[in-house]
């Protein structure tokens, strides 16, 4: 009976990348929407069959490098468009009143 191998099935991708979704809708921070956008781009190469998706298929820790790879790279692309918060209080220097 062959063993089914559960890494290397798209779906699998798409569900983590939905559960981390669901998981930054609930704490927002923008920190798991990049591990989610990762996992959504690692389930469409396992989709697709294209890229380093054969040398994938063969080796969990190819794919969890490349996963993190890819999670760093977007999370750094997130935070570059979102924007670093440095601090959370804005410090208003004029009144809407004075004119």
């Amino acid at each position: 009976m062959e063993q089914l191998i559960l890494w290397n099935q798209y779906w699998v991708w798409f569900a983590l990348a939905l559960v981390l979704g669901v998981a930054e809708i609930l704490m927002p921070g923008y920190i798991l929407l990049g591990f989610a956008l990762a996992a959504a781009l690692v389930g469409v190469v396992f989709a697709a069959g294209v890229g380093p998706a054969d040398m994938m298929m063969e080796s969990l820790p190819i794919t969890l490098s490349i996963y993190g790879a890819v999670s760093l790279i977007v999370w750094l692309g997130l935070r570059q468009y979102f924007g670093r918060r440095d601090g959370q209080v804005k410090i208003w220097d004029k009144d809407i009143n004075d004119n």
